[in-house]
């Protein structure tokens, strides 16, 4: 009986953990979705998640990706209340989960969303070259960063 409760007590401690990392993973996300919109599509006005209509419907995609970026913060907000909850919150995960989401959606938006489905590009009128490697060298380093940080988290648990 002794060994079964381990066993279920050291499954329960590993699913909190996971809520941990995933919940730093979907705020890594939100909180890297919140500064390119932010900084990109309003302070600097460069542009918008989707310029290949009017700048009507090129709004209206801002405010979507602003409300999906809102439920990710949420949710991931969420999963670190049940991951701390469960006494298994552990800063050095969420923050691994957190440069991680940063990392994969950096890179996604610069690799599909710049290149393979051009919704947007960086800045236009302008040598994309600087700003496309910028863009996607910065989302490799934080994603590695994030990997590298949840590898040494998992072997340190």
């Amino acid at each position: 009986m002794g060994t079964t409760q381990h066993a279920w007590t050291t499954a329960r401690r590993r699913l909190a953990r996971e809520r941990a990392h995933q919940g730093g993973f979907l705020i890594g996300i939100a909180l890297m979705a919140a500064v390119d919109e932010i900084v990109f599509h309003q302070i600097l006005g460069w542009h918008h998640f989707y310029d290949r209509s009017t700048p009507a419907i090129g709004l209206l995609s801002d405010g979507l990706l602003h409300a999906v970026e809102v439920v990710a913060l949420v949710a991931g907000f969420f999963l670190l209340l049940d991951a701390r909850r469960r006494s298994a919150l552990r800063a050095g995960v969420a923050v691994a989960g957190g440069l991680t989401g940063a990392g994969l959606f950096q890179l996604w938006d610069g690799v599909v969303d710049h290149k393979l489905l051009r919704v947007h590009q960086v800045r236009y009128e302008v040598d994309l070259l600087p700003y496309d490697v910028a863009w996607i060298v910065s989302g490799a380093v934080l994603l590695v960063a994030g990997v590298v940080l949840s590898v040494r988290a998992r072997r340190a648990a």
